[in-house]
């Protein structure tokens, strides 16, 4: 029966029925999805890397010319390949090209990709179409820039041969026919084509660079020489680690404006390694000392990149 002014009391804590423990997750169980995003890279790598170099040290034990019947099947000869070609004069020849090619081209190419940078770093009407025309011979192909440097290396009309004839030179410089010429021909073509690709690293770098840094040097009064060897160089440091490892890697795996331009000669003044490695395997069909030629390939770049990095980290810690 209801009463006026009789008052309920409901309870302040109701005791549930069953209370449920939340479970503790497990801090020695390790997620499963980091291996999942990453397995697709190491199946790569493992595929197309770690597998092929293993069978080029394994293959480069082995005598095997697929041309000559008595040599196709393998037979074992030990270190007889990589003696055969430290004492080749031809092998010789193209570590020497192969050094000149990437002495030559790799500090310029970074040279001037940092000059350009700094040219386009600026907030300027059609600035971008600077950058574009910097940058756009990294966009064309190898063989496409080799095709357009073959019309400028024509001995009768092209570019060059026009040009110093103008300045009073009657003569006509085969470029790629001559052998004291044809790397240097095709050292122009490599560093014409990857110095707009190594500007857009450094502009990148130089755009992501502290302002505040910059007013404080101005204020110090630091010139523009000063601003750019003790601010601007140290902070790039790390970018051009990079951009000279993969410059260096690049001087090494270029070889398709040789095909175009040169075709190796004359009498191998412009073959380099990765060429010579391609003459060896596919014109010679020589299994066995491709396959070394290719763990000396794989050692030299892989000692510069680790060395590389290693000197970076000690230069980056003092």
């Amino acid at each position: 029966m209801y009463t006026a002014g009789a008052h309920y009391r409901v309870p302040a804590n109701p005791i549930p029925m069953s209370v449920k423990t939340p479970a503790v997750p497990n801090r020695k169980q390790k997620p499963l999805l980091p291996y999942l995003l990453i397995l697709p890279t190491l199946v790569f790598v493992a595929l197309f890397t770690a597998w092929p170099t293993l069978l080029a040290i394994y293959e480069s034990f082995f005598r095997q010319r697929l041309n000559i019947a008595r040599f196709r099947e393998p037979s074992f000869i030990g270190l007889q390949n990589y003696a055969t070609l430290f004492t080749d004069d031809r092998f010789h020849q193209v570590v020497n090209n192969t050094l000149i090619y990437a002495l030559g081209t790799v500090p310029i190419s970074i040279v001037l990709g940092f000059l350009f940078a700094l040219l386009v770093n600026r907030s300027l009407k059609g600035i971008g179409w600077a950058r574009l025309a910097f940058f756009h011979p990294a966009l064309l192909p190898m063989v496409s820039a080799a095709t357009v440097w073959k019309f400028f290396f024509t001995p009768d009309y092209g570019l060059f041969n026009s040009t110093i004839r103008f300045l009073g030179y009657h003569g006509a410089e085969n470029w790629t026919g001559n052998p004291s010429l044809a790397l240097l021909a095709i050292m122009l073509v490599a560093m014409w084509k990857n110095a707009g690709y190594y500007m857009l690293f450094y502009l990148a770098g130089l755009q992501n660079l502290p302002t505040d840094v910059y007013e404080a040097a101005a204020l110090d009064g630091a010139n523009g020489w000063q601003t750019l060897w003790r601010i601007t160089f140290p902070l790039l440091r790390r970018t051009t680690v990079f951009i000279s490892t993969i410059a260096f890697i690049d001087a090494f795996r270029t070889v398709d404006h040789i095909f175009v331009l040169t075709s190796g000669g004359p009498s191998r003044a412009s073959t380099v390694l990765l060429y010579y490695l391609w003459q060896l395997r596919f014109e010679n069909q020589d299994i066995g000392l491709s396959a070394a030629l290719t763990v000396i390939f794989v050692a030299v770049l892989l000692v510069f990149t680790i060395t590389n990095f290693v000197v970076s980290e000690r230069a980056e810690e003092s």
